[in-house]
């Protein structure tokens, strides 16, 4: 079905939606095409690469790939995100839109949260190695060109979103790989239910 085709028959059926089918349809919407990644001007010399038809399959180990990638580059780039993932999928075979489409979790309304999130871990760990978050900003603005660093991000905000990129990636691995398994397996119980029926 097209993109158009999905999309009305999902106005038709409004509100009767669960959560799982507006999900879908999301994502649907919102997912990047072939055509936005071929007209970027930041893509356009990797775009032969990147538009190769095995970074577009959906495989039991691609999509997982794409999701753990998108959450990386969600976390830990700011600006840029689709491009990043999309180049990055390269070298480790990921699905383009799985990684594209998961980079929206962070975004206006989530990134206050994230930002606290990021504070708190970066706190916590630089504490669990015995010094202070005001102590880490003075020894990091001392070494010169991290000065940017303490003064613009702070130092556990920096350190908090490396670790929640690095745990925000595998989490969304593993959380992909097992939403797939069961994807499959309740279509093969579907399908066995169909046969037993006829």
């Amino acid at each position: 079905m097209s993109r158009d085709g999905f999309s009305e028959t999902v106005a038709r059926r409004g509100p009767k939606l669960g959560l799982m089918a507006r999900f879908h349809a999301w994502a649907h919407r919102n997912l990047p095409t072939r055509d936005i990644f071929e007209s970027n001007r930041w893509l356009k010399p990797f775009a032969h690469r990147i538009l190769h038809s095995s970074l577009w399959r959906m495989t039991r180990r691609s999509v997982p790939r794409g999701v753990a990638l998108g959450m990386f580059t969600g976390i830990l780039i700011p600006m840029g995100q689709i491009p990043a993932s999309a180049v990055l999928a390269l070298p480790l075979r990921a699905n383009v839109p799985a990684a594209a489409l998961t980079t929206f979790f962070t975004n206006p309304f989530t990134t206050p949260f994230l930002l606290v999130l990021y504070y708190k871990v970066g706190t916590w760990v630089l504490q669990f190695f015995g010094t202070t978050a005001a102590e880490a900003n003075t020894a990091v603005a001392d070494a010169g060109w991290l000065h940017w660093l303490a003064n613009d991000v702070g130092l556990p905000t920096a350190i908090g979103m490396a670790i929640c990129a690095v745990v925000g990636g595998v989490l969304g691995y593993v959380v992909a790989a097992v939403g797939w398994r069961l994807w499959i397996a309740g279509k093969w119980r579907r399908r066995t239910h169909e046969r037993a029926e006829r």
